[in-house]
């Protein structure tokens, strides 16, 4: 038995939800009046409904008292203390102090880490005006009219998902992704700019990632064959190897260093946030910052039961620990979150996707369940007829923008207000019937209703409210994470599979013995041989 399952809160929720399985939850909504009131809250410009889940009052008190038995509360002023929560890689996890000014006193050996945040800061911010007003320029002199981020994971997830929610400023340059490894993804962006009076910038932490350097490689040879006389003009690197950098040929200048304690999935506030600040521009980037720190200083100032990314975390517990729920869908109702539920399968699936605590001792319960989603309205014509009539239960997430008087915005926010609402109310045969629905068809157009979904509801998209959506889901990891047992800051299962792929490269170009592999492998091999 481990530390969460012989918890005394955790016993009380297992009798629980034992206990509710046969309810429903319109009848919860007919017993407590106060029923919104409790298990709604806002902070930053987002208000989370979820009462619209299958949870009483009594069992969500009770998530509550499981998360101070998890000592929560304490494990989250660890993280902002800088403390190196990541055990198994003795790092620190100080993400929050790239937004957050009132952590520049902080340590990481020894050493404050606001002096490291102001200076990279202010030099992204020299590149950035550089870029616009023209003063960093191509080898040819002219200004740069495309930038392309070549990075992959962290490096690309964060910033494209913002770049593709904020507006573009006036005047910014257009901005690109490569990510993936294959050339195509490359060429397909080749074909959109001029290399000429193109910015390449090189994300990448340790500079050795094998996507990351393959694309940065073809694009400066790319630069060398448009006739390009300086090609280390046209880059920029974030890294935190300097050294391999400027082996690389980028110049000391254009390098932007990324701290040791800053990982990769939560990078998108640090230098790997230089594409949304030339795109959007500094200001919006500034105040994406901004909105993050509101969030941060709500998560440690809220009461348990006020605080977002708890109460988001607990519902999440509950439906996936409790109630066998191993699917939690996304579904931003707005076309620039349409990457939201990408970036947070990295965010969520890569960090708890664990399965041994902290201690290294094997877990005898579930983490985090599979993660996926689509934009609404598209999800609605894909996968919500599973969530309304399907046999399988799923968690979910509504995420709703105010339209401000808009028509078609009004309309794109009244169907995820309606989707929450259809999947808790359903329809039985008294609608049918009254809609004049025929017996023998009732079966087929029954919805069963008291299916589970949490409504987050945006004021707005402008960068601060955006902010403050990504850190909620950062801490919402967190507490999770904490409650579990296990360490949200390292990913060691992604490593295997790279040395796999490093050492099975030559035997597919060139027909090198690979020892020790497995005899389906092996086969597989030799079949690509020989086409």
């Amino acid at each position: 038995m481990s530390a969460l399952t012989e918890s005394p809160a955790w016993r009380r929720l297992q009798r629980a939800a034992e206990a509710i399985r046969q309810q429903r939850i319109h009848d919860l909504f007919s017993a407590d009046p106060t029923r919104v009131d409790r298990l709604s809250s806002s902070a930053s410009g987002i208000t989370l409904d979820a009462s619209r889940n299958l949870v009483t009052a009594e069992a969500f008190t009770t998530l509550l008292d499981l998360a101070r038995e998890a000592d929560v509360a304490g494990w989250r002023e660890r993280l902002f203390a800088g403390e190196r929560i990541n055990t198994s890689e003795q790092r620190a996890a100080l993400h929050p102090a790239l937004r957050l000014p009132e952590l520049a006193d902080v340590a990481v050996d020894g050493a404050p880490v606001g002096d490291t945040v102001t200076e990279t800061r202010r030099r992204m911010a020299a590149i950035v005006a550089g870029v616009r007003d023209g003063s960093i320029r191509s080898a040819d002199g002219e200004p740069f009219r495309a930038v392309v981020n070549i990075g992959i994971g962290g490096s690309d997830l964060g910033p494209r998902l913002v770049c593709n929610a904020l507006p573009a400023a006036p005047g910014a340059p257009t901005v690109h992704f490569v990510a993936n490894i294959d050339p195509v993804g490359l060429e397909r962006v080749w074909q959109r700019i001029d290399a000429k009076h193109t910015l390449f910038i090189v994300a990448s932490k340790t500079f050795t990632t094998l996507e990351t350097l393959t694309n940065a490689r073809m694009a400066y040879q790319g630069i060398e064959a448009a006739g390009v006389d300086d090609p280390a003009a046209h880059f920029v690197a974030v890294t935190g190897a300097r050294e391999c950098a400027e082996n690389f040929g980028i110049s000391a200048d254009r390098i932007l260093d990324l701290p040791e304690w800053v990982g990769g999935r939560y990078s998108v506030w640090s230098a790997v946030g230089l594409p949304v600040a030339l795109a959007a521009g500094q200001t919006a980037f500034d105040e994406l910052l901004a909105g993050a720190a509101a969030m941060d200083r709500h998560f440690r100032e809220a009461e348990p039961e006020a605080s977002l990314p708890l109460k988001l975390a607990l519902v999440g517990i509950w439906h996936g620990n409790l109630l066998g729920a191993r699917s939690h869908v996304v579904v931003p109702y707005a076309e620039r979150l349409s990457l939201l539920p990408e970036y947070l399968q990295q965010l969520e699936l890569e960090s708890n996707g664990k399965s041994v605590d902290r201690d290294g001792h094997v877990l005898d319960h579930p983490t985090v369940p599979a993660l996926w989603g689509a934009v609404g309205t598209n999800a609605q014509h894909a996968f919500f007829q599973w969530l309304h009539q399907g046999t399988e239960r799923a968690s979910c997430d509504l995420i709703v923008v105010r339209g401000a008087g808009d028509p078609a915005a009004d309309a794109l926010a009244a169907n995820g207000l309606a989707q929450g609402a259809a999947l808790l109310q359903g329809v039985d045969d008294d609608l049918l019937a009254a809609a004049g629905v025929a017996p023998e068809q009732r079966p087929h157009r029954r919805l069963p209703g008291s299916r589970s979904s949490t409504t987050l509801l945006l004021d707005d998209l402008a960068p601060h409210t955006l902010g403050a959506l990504l850190a909620l889901y950062e801490h919402k990891v967190f507490c999770q994470a904490m409650i579990w047992r296990i360490n949200p800051f390292d990913q060691w299962g992604v490593e295997r599979g790279k040395v796999l792929a490093g050492s099975l490269t030559p035997a597919l170009a060139e027909g090198e013995v690979v020892d020790g592999l497995d005899a389906s492998t092996q086969a597989l091999v030799e079949r690509y041989r020989k086409r």
